[in-house]
């Protein structure tokens, strides 16, 4: 058990220490307002939580908070270009996303936390006081990124293009007028004036119960940047609907006869989208990690600040937790932090930011298209809960149209394969990153979970790549490859090698196996293949590898089921 403090309760502070008491670390939790004070204060974001956040976020357990109530079950987008015709269309997303008011969310997991037996101690912390913290407890995670403490975390200038806000950001929360039409309907409104900004909209739960949630951005310099002479909620308000009258006037027939949630449901302000270093090195010589808005801050165009202070806090729990008694010194806080940013931040961060900027005209046609291909629309909206998904097709031209093609095809499949898919996650399978090395000597590597043994004499294993896969030519050319069998921890592995990246092993610890397969330290258990058979099979291959050489470890497997990673336990009637 360690002792830990978590300076900051936000959404990413709050969960992180939830976490760390349910696995019976010794925490306290720092915050310079009690849980009274959040919930009766103002508005601290938007915060719509996509699924794949909401999978590993701690139950709500708060009255009206679930997807039958407040969920978010799809996207409409909407784009005028300033030389084109309007693009709009409607994508539906896997699984709901919910907004939950972090006045509501964090003040209620604070009273859990207390509930609990948890160290909860309100104070406004200082830099000084971080030095007193970080030599009484094993480990000090700062969450919040405001005032002194955030000048703590330098800059990481290779990961932050920008040097200044990109929007002027407000949001608001409303409810909706009785009866007034579609602001009551369960999606995300996603509107985009080239030139102008973007405002964006959907359900969620506040202090007052159900909410309209509004979120404007406006380009610095131009005409939605009128926030700054706004001083109270009443002028907050009358800007709010100014802006949607002339800007977005269908928007303002739904919002005319709404009214302002409660006095605190404004926020106003300018965001520099940023990276830090995790690591803040206090004047005396110790360090503390930084967490959430203080190292990862985005523009929240894209709504990914609550889902990257949530996946992160997930991860930082489970990497504290099995770290054991070492000490968490500065390589353990970095190593940990680029985990996690390789496996999901950096996907989120190099997204919003490019949404940031102007279309290319390509990018343009790939939206356009979206109206005339559900499977298009649903993609588009789905890389909102998992921004891994854009890559590489958002980016790149050519990437595009493959992607397009594929869409297209599938249209004419035999079933609606999105549901299919869903269906053949319900078999459990281990998680397994198959290796090669190419002719001339590179390391490639990805995620695969269509792996079986075939036969045992002579010894042989099958997996099965898509044809689409970016490193299929890599496997085609070479004579051997591995099967890594994922380790319960190593799910952190399994999404750095499913997404595209220039160098897939950065970070990764690996030995040198046959014929120089690079194998994965800490994997369960290790195949090494001579590569025996292809064969076609739709829109896979199957290859067909001799076992030349084994290995296994002790740990449990990781286990994927359902579109999410499991830990294997044993069955309840067995132990």
């Amino acid at each position: 058990m360690r002792k830990i403090a978590i300076v900051g309760a936000g959404e990413s502070g709050a969960q992180l220490a939830l976490e760390l008491q349910r696995l019976e670390h010794e925490v306290t939790l720092f915050s310079d307002r009690s849980a009274a004070e959040i919930r009766s204060g103002t508005i601290t974001s938007s915060q719509c939580v996509f699924s794949s956040a909401l999978r590993v976020q701690l139950p709500l357990e708060i009255p009206g908070a679930d997807s039958e109530s407040i969920g978010i079950t799809g996207m409409t987008f909407n784009i005028k270009p300033d030389d084109g015709e309007a693009i709009s269309w409607h994508g539906s997303l896997e699984n709901p996303a919910m907004s939950v008011d972090q006045r509501v969310k964090c003040a209620h997991w604070i009273e859990q936390f207390i509930t609990r037996g948890g160290d909860f101690r309100i104070e406004k912390l200082n830099v000084k006081r971080l030095e007193e913290l970080a030599a009484i407890y094993d480990l000090v995670v700062v969450c919040t990124g405001k005032g002194e403490l955030g000048q703590i975390f330098s800059t990481d200038k290779s990961r932050s293009p920008y040097d200044r806000p990109q929007r002027a950001v407000a949001v608001t929360y409303v409810k909706p007028a009785q009866n007034s039409g579609p602001e009551n309907t369960n999606e995300i409104r996603m509107n985009m004036l080239p030139g102008v900004g973007e405002f964006f909209t959907f359900p969620g739960l506040s202090t007052e119960g159900a909410c309209q949630m509004m979120v404007f951005e406006g380009i610095p310099g131009g005409p939605m940047d009128c926030w700054d002479t706004v001083s109270d909620a009443d002028g907050h308000w009358g800007t709010s609907m100014s802006i949607l009258r002339e800007h977005f006037p269908a928007e303002y027939e739904l919002f005319k006869d709404s009214k302002l949630n409660d006095p605190g449901a404004c926020l106003r302000g300018r965001i520099t989208p940023v990276v830090r270093h995790a690591v803040g090195s206090l004047p005396g010589g110790r360090s503390v990690l930084g967490l959430g808005d203080a190292i990862l801050l985005n523009d929240p165009v894209t709504g990914q600040g609550s889902n990257n202070a949530t996946l992160a806090a997930d991860h930082y729990a489970r990497a504290i937790h099995i770290h054991g008694d070492a000490p968490f010194d500065e390589a353990w806080m970095t190593r940990t932090f680029d985990e996690y940013w390789r496996g999901w931040g950096q996907f989120s961060t190099v997204w919003t930011n490019s949404m940031l900027r102007s279309k290319d005209g390509w990018q343009l046609e790939v939206l356009a298209k979206a109206s005339e291909h559900q499977a298009l629309a649903d993609s588009f909206a789905n890389g909102f809960d998992d921004p891994r998904t854009l890559f590489p097709w958002w980016f790149d031209r050519q990437e595009a149209s493959g992607f397009v093609e594929r869409i297209v095809a599938e249209e004419g499949a035999a079933f609606d394969l999105r549901d299919f898919r869903t269906t053949l996650g319900q078999f459990a399978t281990g998680v397994t990153v198959v290796t090669t090395r190419t002719p001339q000597g590179a390391k490639v590597g990805m995620t695969a979970n269509s792996f079986t043994s075939v036969s045992m004499d002579p010894p042989l294993v099958l997996w099965c790549p898509s044809k689409f896969a970016p490193s299929l030519p890599d496997f085609e050319a070479a004579t051997h490859f591995a099967i890594n069998v994922l380790e319960s921890s190593q799910h952190v592995l399994s999404r750095q090698f499913a997404t595209p990246a220039d160098d897939k092993f950065a970070g990764v610890s690996i030995s040198e196996g046959v014929a120089g397969l690079p194998l994965l330290d800490g994997s369960v258990a290790t195949f090494e293949c001579r590569t025996v058979a292809r064969h076609e099979a739709g829109d896979h291959v199957i290859y067909v590898g001799e076992v030349e050489k084994y290995s296994r470890a002790d740990g449990d497997p990781l286990v994927f089921h359902a579109g999410a990673y499991h830990s294997t336990e044993l069955h309840p009637d067995f132990k």
